[in-house]
């Protein structure tokens, strides 16, 4: 049975419903996802989440490693029995954390070299180490380690970021299969920049390394809504039907009928 199903599709858009299987739960899309960054929904307790309706909650890789740390989480099973949640769980990379948030923050092809915001204590994120982090929370869908960038970035950033997300995303794939028993998904992400063709190159290039499901990456960052909106509707047009679509940073409720119009299946 596949992981991921699409049961309908709209006749006047490109809108369509599935459904996305997981270790934890059948999860119906499209669906928008409650931010759980430090392994709790603010103001909000499981059982509440649950009674909205909620199906799939995020947390956070950057800050769970930082705090409590994964020695923690691992005492208590995962993730899911530290904050109890019982439905699926899609944790990030941690990567857009350390573009934002971390001191002296430095990239190179081995990954992110940085010190914490919390205690100035060093640490490296290499695309295994992420692949790592989120085995160790146990989420049901992992997020491989990309390269975010800011706006406006130039067209010479905008390709290294996309190649050396390329360059990661192979090595989380290798990483992620060397996991047993592998339960999870890992989506690998499309950067590019507001930059259409190489948006289209970044797809490809993830697409033959293929993953069980795709995001899109980099937008909301600061663009105008428009190009926000462009950016994501010439991608979503050439990424596969049979697979999960995952728009990042981007949950405003307009925002939600747009891109659910343009067949986006998780916010």
């Amino acid at each position: 049975m596949p992981r991921f199903e699409k049961i309908a599709a709209s006749t006047t858009t490109s809108a369509r419903a599935g459904v996305l299987r997981t270790a934890h739960g059948t999860i119906n899309t499209p669906i928008f996802m409650p931010v759980g960054t430090l392994a709790t929904v603010k103001a909000l307790s499981p059982e509440e989440l649950e009674h909205c309706g909620a199906q799939i909650i995020l947390g956070n890789t950057y800050h769970l490693y930082l705090r409590p740390g994964c020695e923690v989480i691992r005492r208590f099973g995962g993730l899911h029995a530290f904050m109890n949640w019982p439905g699926p769980i899609l944790t990030d990379s941690g990567g857009f954390q350390v573009f934002s948030l971390a001191k002296l923050a430095k990239i190179s092809d081995q990954g992110y070299a940085f010190q914490s915001h919390l205690d100035g204590s060093a640490h490296l994120f290499t695309p295994e180490k992420a692949i790592e982090i989120q085995d160790t929370l146990d989420s049901d869908v992992h997020m491989c380690l990309d390269q975010c960038l800011p706006y406006p970035a130039d067209r010479t950033a905008a390709v290294a970021a996309l190649e050396l997300t390329a360059h990661w995303a192979q090595r989380c794939k290798a990483a992620w299969q060397q996991i047993e028993p592998r339960r999870n998904l890992l989506f690998g992400i499309v950067q590019g920049g507001m930059f259409a063709d190489l948006r289209q190159r970044a797809l490809e290039s993830l697409l033959e390394i293929e993953f069980p499901g795709y995001a899109i990456g980099g937008l909301s960052v600061g663009e105008p809504k428009a190009l926000m909106l462009e950016m994501a509707e010439q991608t979503l047009a050439l990424m596969p039907a049979n697979r999960p679509r995952y728009v990042m940073g981007v949950g405003t409720p307009e925002d939600l009928v747009a891109l659910t119009a343009m067949g986006v299946d998780m916010f």
